[in-house]
């Protein structure tokens, strides 16, 4: 069945080869970039862009082989709100967040999808890697460049409303399949760290929008070690960058285990006391086939993006999600998203607040 769908074309190989793949199947598509930035010369250009300039030209030259139209949508104001100001202020309370995950649910498949239904589309189109197979999630061939986990958060409506063409397909093959097909963009690599943050100071661009808050680093004990300008600057598992004044008793290594923003401390221990067993998460989102489970249940979870993948019981217990461990993980930061499969499916997925 033809479709009228909108392919999401950022300047990259994947989403120029999944435009293309959507055409050749018959589908009336319209090819749309998104600019997400007043002043896209601010944001990372060449191998870690994925919103520039750069990228723009690069994805209207693949329509032209495609032979779609095209077109640029604006999407600026509702990025910066939904995706740069969202990653400020979980920072600035503590927590962790994970950019491209949001701006997969808040900017790909609620903004642009909304605008695309309304505009008569049927479906939008990603070069992501993941599959599709009845409306339902499923990890990609691929395991390296599997991207299921950052688009656990969709819903099945927007699920239903998705195209993933890349879904059968090894990062490999898909660049051959781009030189095939004259795309100049088949050697163009990709990107990597957050698009809106220009030199990869990550510290230093919250440090500009928070100040500097100046606060303690403790122990477990309590006992002060050391001293920072911004607990937004620490994340639960970090080592480097503690600027801790004097090494642990024992000489080992100390990692960031908590973060307090109400009395702005930083706690610091052992990696042995980072290991959880239990994870409390909100806002589950159930989109795979079998729903809200009624009990406890047997499935793995995986708790960043290309993270290792744990065995797990989970159950919902009124807006939360309670999630038992078979083996401890370590590093698990309020925050990140845990996304639940069965095998390569994914089932659902909720937004941690604590782990213990």
């Amino acid at each position: 069945m033809s479709l009228r769908v909108l392919a999401a074309m950022s300047g990259g190989v994947d989403s120029a080869v999944a435009a293309a793949r959507a055409a050749e199947a018959g589908h009336d598509v319209t090819g749309v970039h998104l600019a997400l930035s007043a002043n896209p010369q601010s944001y990372r250009t060449g191998a870690r862009g994925c919103c520039t300039l750069e990228d723009s030209r690069d994805a209207r030259r693949a329509a032209d082989v495609i032979g779609i139209p095209f077109y640029v949508w604006d999407m600026a104001e509702r990025f910066h709100h939904d995706v740069v100001e969202d990653f400020v202020n979980e920072y600035a309370a503590g927590r962790t967040p994970n950019p491209c995950l949001r701006c997969n649910e808040k900017i790909k498949f609620e903004a642009v999808l909304d605008r695309a239904l309304a505009l008569g589309f049927d479906a939008v189109v990603t070069g992501h890697h993941a599959r599709l197979v009845d409306g339902v999630l499923r990890r990609s061939p691929d395991e390296g460049k599997d991207q299921s986990y950052v688009l656990g958060v969709l819903t099945r409506q927007q699920l239903g409303h998705a195209m993933f063409p890349l879904g059968d397909s090894t990062k490999a093959q898909v660049r051959e399949e781009a030189a095939r097909r004259g795309l100049m963009v088949a050697d163009k690599p990709d990107s990597h760290d957050i698009c809106f943050i220009a030199d990869g100071d990550t510290r230093g661009f919250l440090a500009d929008r928070l100040g500097a808050t100046p606060g303690p680093i403790v122990d477990e004990s309590g006992e002060v070690v050391g001293a920072h300008e911004g607990a937004y600057g620490f994340t639960v598992g970090q080592r480097k960058g503690l600027r801790i004044d004097r090494p642990a008793a024992d000489g080992r290594p100390r990692y960031v285990l908590s973060i307090e923003p109400v009395s702005n401390t930083v706690t610091v221990g052992p990696r042995t006391s980072l290991q959880v067993d239990t994870i409390v998460a909100t806002r589950p989102v159930w989109n795979g086939p079998v729903g809200e489970p009624r009990g406890p249940l047997a499935c793995t979870v995986q708790l960043r993006a290309h993270g290792e993948v744990y065995d797990c019981h989970a159950q919902v217990s009124g807006d939360e999600l309670h999630i038992e461990l078979g083996t401890p993980a370590t590093g698990v930061a309020p925050g990140q998203a845990a996304v639940l499969y069965l095998g390569d499916t994914v089932i659902g997925s909720a937004t941690i607040t604590k782990a213990a």
